[in-house]
């Protein structure tokens, strides 16, 4: 009895933490677990760098078997369909002269009998690019057309503290005419115009305007400062205005249907060499391509020639005149002599 009795009381006395014999160091009898908590987000940032691998991978086998591919040759364009009906993507977009396109979109009113005196469009898409990085800046302009196709006139204010000024300014049609007095009132867009002209003596004193008018602001760039007043104010009344829309393209009206075909042709040219102007004539030509519409019609592609400014012919005949004035100068010298 005493054994079972000794083994009973060992058993109570014993430590029941893991301690295999008195005085030995604590060691745990089962070692101790990972917790599933801890173990987590390891296992989540495992799993997401492997699949951030995959798809790696998947991307650059799938970059080299599209370079191995041999790109699908594309069949020409043709030039001009035989049949009356074609599919239009399997030919090239025709090309029409000017006054055979003018002509084409009056048949086009009459076959359609829509309204004779609808607007005629042209859609000018622009070449910006210049040396480098540089490009064009988007601009806005006015020009005088030959042939006018509206009543409507434009409304211009004049800047001026004079009141001789003033009163020219009043008999030729300006709209508005002040001082600084009207600064304030455009700032809170009380008064708005078309255009703004200015005389010099008043411009120092418009700078509080500057960023509220932006590109309409007085300057001789855009000829709407100086000191004949009634020239910039019936300019200006008169004038058509266009601007640069979508970094590129320029889409503006510039007469009606019912106008004679040369009056059409003649508004065309003189919007194209002004859109000319901003690029210098030593880079490529800034009109592109160009497109003439109207109102209820399809778009017609505009053959380019004769419609650019030649500016290889102006150069020769500069150097023409650099050539006769060297002769009669060398002419004059032997004469002399």
């Amino acid at each position: 009895m005493a054994a079972p009795s000794a083994r009973c009381l060992w058993r109570a006395l014993a430590p029941r933490c893991g301690w295999v014999l008195p005085g030995l160091q604590q060691r745990p009898a089962v070692p101790a677990a990972v917790s599933p908590a801890t173990a987590r987000p390891y296992a989540a940032a495992a799993a997401k760098a492997a699949k951030k691998d995959a798809k790696r991978s998947r991307q650059e086998k799938a970059k080299e078997a599209a370079k191995e591919k041999p790109l699908p040759r594309r069949r020409p364009l043709m030039s001009k369909p035989v049949d009356d009906v074609y599919l239009t993507w399997l030919y090239r977009r025709p090309s029409y002269g000017l006054e055979q396109a003018v002509g084409m979109l009056k048949r086009f009113q009459e076959l359609d009998f829509t309204h004779p005196k609808q607007f005629v469009y042209i859609n000018v898409f622009l070449d910006m690019a210049l040396q480098k990085k540089k490009k064009v800046d988007p601009f806005s302009s006015g020009v005088a057309l030959p042939h006018r196709f509206t009543d409507e006139v434009n409304k211009v204010l004049v800047f001026t503290e004079n009141e001789q000024e003033a009163e020219v300014a009043r008999e030729h049609g300006a709209a508005i005419v002040g001082g600084v007095e009207l600064i304030k009132w455009i700032l809170e867009d009380e008064i708005q115009a078309d255009f703004y002209v200015a005389v010099p003596a008043i411009i120092p004193k418009l700078i509080p305007l500057r960023n509220k008018l932006r590109k309409k602001y007085p300057s001789t760039k855009r000829n709407s400062l100086g000191s004949d007043i009634p020239r910039m104010v019936q300019f200006f009344r008169e004038c058509h205005e266009y601007s640069v829309e979508d970094e590129s393209v320029i889409k503006t009206r510039i007469a009606r249907l019912d106008m004679p075909t040369e009056h059409i042709i003649a508004n065309l040219k003189t919007v194209i060499q002004d859109i000319c102007t901003f690029k210098p004539s030593n880079f490529d030509p800034i009109v592109q391509r160009l497109v003439i519409r109207s109102s209820t019609s399809e778009g017609l592609l505009l053959n380019l020639d004769g419609i650019l400014p030649q500016v290889e012919k102006a150069e020769e005949k500069e150097e023409e005149d650099a050539a006769d004035e060297d002769q009669q100068k060398a002419v004059q010298e032997s004469v002399s002599t």
